[in-house]
């Protein structure tokens, strides 16, 4: 699961960094404000990377999902970007965590294969 939510986390970095620059063209937004806010989601995502197997790690990632759909008020592109990602995340959740059980369940047979019966 680690590195499917991961891949993920990195691609939202570099969306919200775009995200942003287009942002800056906002003449209502100082430039302070769009980089502190984006700059805060930006590290954010990257700590979130390791931070997935941890307890409450698919939780926040699902919080800067939210948060990333509602920065379409502020950039509306951001609207779609941030369904496909949450959508994204919701598929490397699910998989990921098969992918877990699958990598159990074959170690585990290997753990039992390879047992001295006497």
């Amino acid at each position: 699961m680690r590195t499917l939510c991961a891949s993920t986390l990195i691609g939202e970095f570099f969306i919200i960094g775009f995200a942003g620059l287009v942002a800056m063209k906002d003449p209502d937004l100082s430039m302070g404000t769009v980089w502190t806010v984006c700059g805060i989601g930006m590290v954010l995502s990257v700590l979130l990377c390791g931070m997935i197997t941890r307890p409450g790690g698919v939780q926040l990632g699902w919080a800067l999902q939210i948060a990333l759909i509602a920065s379409g008020f502020i950039v509306p592109a951001m609207f779609f970007l941030g369904l496909c990602f949450a959508a994204l995340w919701g598929v490397s959740v699910h998989f990921g965590r098969k992918i877990d059980e699958a990598k159990a369940r074959f170690a585990a047979q290997q753990d039992g294969v390879g047992a001295d019966p006497a």
